[in-house]
């Protein structure tokens, strides 16, 4: 199911929620709902998923499509989708100011 948000005037979707080997950008990230999510959103800062950034699924885990492989810029991470969940993502490249 996707959850479509509307981040500075732009439909965006969850990281884990893009199509696998479709090209996508990081709009923003979710705000943290507790200690522990803030502490997530800060590493996944720190590893380059900044605004703008181009993101892409590289493959799913299986059984459960977890965790992700997820490339960002020129590096591939392995995120659990409950993280990936908290990076929201566009479809066309023209970041909100």
């Amino acid at each position: 199911m996707t959850q479509s948000h509307d981040i500075g005037g732009k439909a965006t979707i969850g990281l884990h929620e893009l199509p696998q080997r479709l090209s996508g950008w990081v709009v923003g990230l979710m705000p943290a709902g507790d200690a522990e999510e803030r502490e997530v959103l800060l590493r996944l800062l720190e590893i380059g998923f900044l605004p703008g950034e181009p993101v892409r699924v590289m493959a799913r885990g299986f059984p459960g499509n977890d965790p992700l492989a997820v490339r960002v810029g020129h590096t591939t991470f392995a995120l659990r989708s409950r993280e990936a969940a908290l990076i929201r993502v566009s479809l066309s490249q023209a970041c909100p100011a």
